[in-house]
């Protein structure tokens, strides 16, 4: 939620003497170079603050990437900090108008002040998940040292637009859209297909292994954001030059009694059908399906790599 990718940023910070605020929320693992230093010192893939800090704590205010969510856990990776990592942390959260306010806001904390050990990941729980929303969050470091990666888990919340003739994409993990099932990741999670924007390079796209079983097709099924009529879907292979699908499917269903309808569920229904793959190309599929759905399945047949997914329509009121 807080990711990078998600378009995630560092709002303010309390000190970043020896490694920046920002790789906190970077989406590749970190990495260790014992050889490599800058004037402040040894250099760390992650965020380090100065010794012997004079307050309570070290901070950083971040600001999600979606538009606002819940708030149910949190992983700090301590990744190569063995003897400098943080002894100390606590997450507190908040809602804010503009970036600015975080300075007189009132923060709520959400992850209570837990011990770090060095160069691991610990996932700590907030100890009562509610459904109140934030947009911002504040790591606090007690009271100094380093962290790697910092991740936040929770449920996000769509923006609901004031005019419900209004086309969004609520496949969108921006407005709580999630894969929820799939059948294989091998090279690339399925989740990568509902992040913004069209991505780098082959690395955030959704790839499957090589298929050696007659008839195989591979597929992932998303929770859209909010149940939609459905007007159009966008499937994209950026990137996908040689091992783009071969053909593509879409199904959708209307199943708000279930988050993960089984794949074999006999009520999906074709609202694209069989279509011929293509390299490195946006595929569009405009619909009149007339109906609303909860849930799409995308199928590649019989494997490969999609960028992304999109699926425009207005949201249903009922």
């Amino acid at each position: 939620m807080i990711g990078e990718k998600l378009g995630g940023k560092v709002v303010a910070y309390s000190n970043q003497w020896f490694a920046a605020a920002e790789n906190l929320i970077k989406a590749n693992a970190p990495i260790r170079d014992a050889t490599k230093f800058t004037y402040a010192g040894a250099w760390y893939d992650g965020w380090e603050t100065r010794r012997h800090n004079p307050e309570e704590f070290d901070w950083v205010v971040i600001k999600m990437g979606v538009s606002a969510a819940s708030v149910a856990g949190c992983e700090v990776d301590t990744a190569f900090f063995n003897g400098n990592q943080a002894p100390f942390i606590s997450v507190d959260a908040v809602t804010l108008g503009s970036d600015d306010e975080y300075k007189t806001a009132k923060w709520e904390q959400v992850i209570p002040k837990m011990a770090c050990g060095p160069s691991q990941k610990q996932f700590f729980v907030r100890p009562e998940v509610t459904k109140q929303t934030f947009t911002h969050i504040r790591l606090r470091m007690y009271p100094d040292g380093g962290i790697a990666r910092f991740r936040l888990y929770g449920k996000v919340y769509p923006i609901i637009p004031q005019d419900i003739s209004t086309v969004i994409d609520t496949a969108s993990c921006l407005q709580g859209g999630v894969v929820v099932l799939t059948s294989d990741q091998h090279f690339g999670s399925a989740s990568n297909l509902l992040l913004p924007g069209r991505g780098h390079d082959m690395s955030d796209g959704w790839e499957t292994a090589r298929s050696r079983v007659p008839d195989h097709k591979d597929w992932a099924i998303v929770k859209l954001g909010s149940r939609t009529e459905i007007s159009r879907i966008d499937v994209d292979t950026a990137f996908y030059r040689g091992n783009f699908p071969e053909y593509i499917t879409v199904e959708a269903i209307d199943d708000s009694n279930s988050e993960a309808p089984s794949p074999q569920n006999k009520n999906w229904e074709v609202v694209v059908p069989k279509t011929k793959g293509e390299a490195d190309k946006i595929h569009e599929f405009d619909l009149n399906c007339g109906k609303s759905y909860t849930h799409v399945k995308l199928t590649m047949i019989p494997d490969g790599g999609v960028k992304r997914v999109r699926v425009w329509g207005t949201i249903d009121p009922k």
